[in-house]
């Protein structure tokens, strides 16, 4: 998807970029960073696309201590990528170059964009859908935990799709090597998929830091929000929910788990666990029972007596559907006027039209859901809210916790 251009998207020099200009030609904007932009770009010598992503380090825009931070850690996310290249499911650094104003890597290009970006079109995806995107992010994960590395900032933002709708997990900013038994005690990451511990860290000197087990907290909130088009933990009020998430406190709300299983939200349980030492790890959740479905390669060997049973199912269940579409309840004016967010067509139609309105989720935590676009009479207080303890209710300034 390309981007409007601005004046902070104007491309380097060719003295600045002598040598990235040689071998590439960028064209597009196709992301944005904190500190970077994302262009496409092509090989010259062969035609093949790419993407780069170009990072400005001048005194201009950082101070001395600033530049040296970027450009130590951009020097670990390549140390980190060359590391784990050739994962089917990490991005791909190709080429990376470095002068005295501008750094430059150059991944593969994922013309699907972020999983963020196809959720946004979705809404919501599917059991089945969902699936094979956490499977691969969950053996991506393993991989890098194998590997000792910690990510530190799984999100939608951060997994690439390609064409065929397989994912790579990209942006290693955040991450660093990990051995076992070591712990951090860094504040880093993006608030609605931080793990309690490294807020009860950062609150708490006497703590004794946070592992690996953050990655699979994260993978959790992924998965929740695949399914449910909104974050587990959300609240206008930044602090609340923190608060909300050091409490592990999320609920599966009516409607929209109304018709997903219980096995998968017993995954998703198993990884919101606030107690990192009672959360799975991504090797036992890649065996839970969610990733245990039968293959259509699998042979099956049957009895006669099996194979007429089978038989009798499949005529028993053709004609229990057919019964069912008979009995469809008609769409009647008064429902869609009474509670037209309790009609699943019109739900998704309504979910679909709020996300090119808002260009984010509507629905967005305790109390407060897109449903309330359609009320007639306000909704109560939020849960857990106590206008006392927190101050002035109207006040809606989020507080910011991560530098």
């Amino acid at each position: 998807m390309t981007l409007d251009v601005g004046p902070e998207d104007e491309l380097p020099d060719w003295a600045a970029a002598k040598e990235f200009y040689q071998k590439y030609d960028p064209k597009d904007v196709i992301g944005r960073g904190i500190s970077s932009v994302v262009r496409r770009c092509v090989h010259r010598a062969t035609g093949q696309e790419f993407a780069v992503k170009i990072m400005e380090v001048t005194a201009e825009r950082l101070s001395p201590e600033q530049l040296e931070e970027v450009r130590e850690a951009t020097r670990r996310e390549t140390q980190i990528l060359r590391q784990v290249a050739g994962h089917p499911h990490i991005i791909t650094l190709i080429d990376s170059y470095e002068s005295s104003t501008f750094m430059f890597l150059v991944f593969d290009l994922m013309r699907k964009g972020e999983l963020f970006d196809y959720l946004t079109e979705k809404v919501a995806l599917t059991e089945k859908e969902a699936r094979p995107i956490m499977r691969s992010l969950l053996e991506a994960v393993n991989f890098l935990h194998a590997n000792n590395i910690v990510h530190r900032d799984l999100k939608p933002e951060n997994i690439l799709l390609d064409d065929s709708l397989q994912i790579r997990l990209s942006d290693f900013g955040f991450s660093c090597h990990l051995e076992p038994g070591e712990k951090l005690r860094e504040l880093c990451g993006t608030p609605g998929y931080l793990a309690p511990e490294i807020l009860k860290c950062s609150m708490d000197e006497t703590h004794p830091g946070y592992g690996k087990e953050v990655d699979l907290w994260a993978c959790g909130v992924i998965l929740f929000t695949l399914l449910a088009g909104s974050p587990p933990f959300w609240h206008r009020r930044q602090i609340l929910m923190l608060r909300l998430i050091m409490e592990g406190r999320y609920q599966f709300r009516s409607p929209e788990w109304d018709d997903r299983s219980a096995t998968v939200k017993d995954l998703i349980s198993r990884l919101l666990q606030v107690d990192p030492e009672e959360r799975l790890t991504a090797e036992q959740a890649l065996q839970h029972p969610f990733f245990q479905r039968c293959e259509g390669s699998q042979a099956w060997s049957l009895s006669p007596l099996q194979r007429f049973r089978v038989a009798v199912w499949t005529v028993l269940a053709a004609g229990r559907v057919a019964l069912s579409a008979r009995r469809v309840k008609p769409m009647t004016k008064g429902a869609l006027l009474g509670d037209p967010y309790g009609l699943r067509p019109v739900r998704q139609l309504i979910d679909s039209c709020a996300f090119r309105l808002y260009g984010h989720w509507v629905k967005k935590g305790e109390q407060q859901n897109r449903a309330a676009l359609f009320q007639h009479r306000p909704p109560g207080p939020y849960l857990g809210y106590n206008p006392e303890e927190e101050g002035d209710p109207t006040n809606t300034d989020d507080e910011s916790i991560v530098a």
